[in-house]
């Protein structure tokens, strides 16, 4: 979700070593056509509610062979925005094969991605494997978690004038047990650790037709 532009559960056993870069276990929830309904908190604060903003998602690609996933958000109560915003974003699926845990781009160093993976508790017993090798060797293919970042590349039905910033991206962790979504944005000249919650709303539709929007 684009944000304002600033200036200045115990996870399951993981498996052994990954000879084979196994890819993660397909889940039916992460398929093309699935939405989720959430908000992101656009302040650090957890506290400051008032400053969350309700957020829909729906999956419009879906390529596990390539580690590849994409699709949109929505932001429904942007303050400064007449118009929901809508933008169009392209995920990379953390495999050890085609993405590891880390980024290596968008201003993220390594001492940035543990920062940002160890927020969630089902990354903390990969921690150790993930500060010596990345994640390259451990098999994620029978994990309950999918570990994600979500690029937004432009907007979908506002200008880039709006006032708003694409220019960080998320750390994301999909549950496959319960379908849930949580998120860290990073971007360096925005507040740190905003929060993306989401839940899985049970294959309906959106509120709106994406086909009303022109993508590019």
């Amino acid at each position: 979700m684009p944000v304002r532009v600033v200036e200045s559960s115990t996870p399951s056993q993981v498996s052994g070593a990954n000879s084979g870069n196994t890819l993660p276990q397909a889940c039916s929830l992460l398929t093309v056509g699935q939405t989720f309904s959430g908000t992101q908190n656009v302040s650090s604060l957890q506290n400051e509610k008032d400053e969350a903003w309700r957020v829909n998602v729906c999956i419009q690609g879906c390529d596990l062979d390539h580690g590849y996933l994409c699709g949109t958000m929505e932001a429904l109560n942007v303050p400064m925005a007449d118009t929901p915003v809508v933008t169009f974003w392209e995920g990379e699926i953390v495999d050890g094969k085609n993405y590891t845990f880390f980024t290596g781009k968008w201003e993220a160093m390594p001492e940035d991605d543990i920062r940002h993976w160890t927020k969630f508790p089902s990354f903390l017993p990969l921690l150790s494997r993930v500060e010596a090798d990345g994640g390259k060797t451990l098999d994620l293919s029978n994990y309950q978690y999918i570990f994600m970042r979500w690029k937004e590349q432009y907007f979908v039905n506002v200008g880039e004038d709006c006032g708003l910033t694409i220019a960080g991206f998320y750390y994301v962790c999909f549950s496959c047990i319960d379908g849930s979504i949580s998120g860290f944005y990073y971007d360096p000249k925005s507040s740190p650790f905003q929060k993306l919650e989401l839940q899985a709303t049970n294959g309906e539709r959106l509120g709106y037709s994406f086909s009303t929007y022109e993508f590019q």
